[in-house]
């Protein structure tokens, strides 16, 4: 038996493992970016999370206690539709016109938005400090922007780069409610919630890709085809594998803190491979994004 220091040891290396994974997935759709389209990019993302899926995907629907059940056809179709093309199509339009540093930053306001979304939607009581903290990471997020639009961040930063961004984050509070809702059903794990809504909003992007650009390409260089590989495999697939894992051996409150790995690792890759500039408006404003994130998670 595993005693309890070390099963926590190792579920929190798991939560840290999974944010920081999160964190390289601007650097590997930046160089995509310059293969491929937005919404090829999405579509070869979410093909190999996909695969990587598959398995849970394929025993969940043999087993007629996890199988769909007709009434949640619609809430994941939804969660499927908001949580991929929407959100993804979005925060990739986003990151084509702004730097992956900017972008980093940006991200980490999700953790506030999700606290609020909780209380405005789930009607979850959220404290009058968390209420600041969202203040305070939608003013970090604006002088993020402000200082892409003053030339601070470097030439590639874009106010409406950083923006689509930001916009994104709220298909992404969506997609976690409705996925959250889904669950609470007690019929769905998170691996098999995830890999249900994963698979339907590929779908989605199959669709609308085929339809509005036809077949992507294949002839891609080999540092492409990685990048997409390693977004869905590593920065999808196997995130939410070590997510869900460690989220079932730590409560929740502790695990939040971890999403702060994203911001952090994604602006540091941002800096020392792209040669991102941050200026003083956007530094500040990342301390404030990020500061206000970890004040959240720490007082769940």
């Amino acid at each position: 038996m595993i005693p309890a220091a070390t099963g926590s040891g190792r579920a929190f290396a798991a939560l840290a493992a999974a944010g920081s994974i999160w964190g390289t997935g601007f650097l590997f759709g930046k160089w995509a970016l310059t293969d491929l389209s937005v919404g090829q990019l999405v579509l070869y993302r979410f093909l190999f999370a996909s695969i990587g899926f598959a398995p849970a995907t394929w025993r969940a629907l043999r087993n007629p206690a996890t199988r769909i059940a007709r009434q949640d056809y619609t809430l994941i179709a939804v969660a499927a539709l908001v949580g991929v093309p929407v959100q993804f199509l979005i925060q990739f339009a986003g990151l084509a016109r702004t730097t992956v540093s900017h972008a980093s930053l940006m991200i980490g306001a999700l953790p506030v938005l999700l606290a609020a979304g909780s209380a405005w939607f789930a009607h979850e009581h959220v404290t009058k400090g968390r209420w600041l903290a969202l203040i305070a990471s939608m003013i970090g997020a604006g002088l993020i922007a402000f200082g892409a639009s003053s030339g601070e961040a470097g030439a590639q930063a874009s106010l409406s780069g950083d923006l689509l961004v930001a916009v994104s984050l709220l298909a992404g509070v969506g997609w976690i409610l409705i996925t959250q809702a889904l669950m609470k059903t007690g019929r769905y794990s998170p691996v098999n919630a995830s890999a249900y809504v994963m698979t339907a909003g590929t779908l989605m992007v199959f669709v609308w890709v085929i339809a509005t650009e036809g077949l992507p390409p294949v002839h891609l260089s080999a540092r492409t085809w990685a990048s997409v590989v390693a977004l869905g495999l590593l920065a999808t697939t196997v995130t939410t594998y070590l997510w869900n894992w460690g989220l079932a051996h730590v409560p929740a409150s502790q695990a939040g803190v971890f999403l702060n790995f994203e911001p952090v690792v994604g602006t540091l890759l941002g800096v020392m491979v792209l040669h991102d500039l941050l200026g003083s408006y956007s530094i500040l404003g990342g301390l404030l994004v990020i500061g206000a994130a970890v004040f959240v998670a720490a007082s769940g």
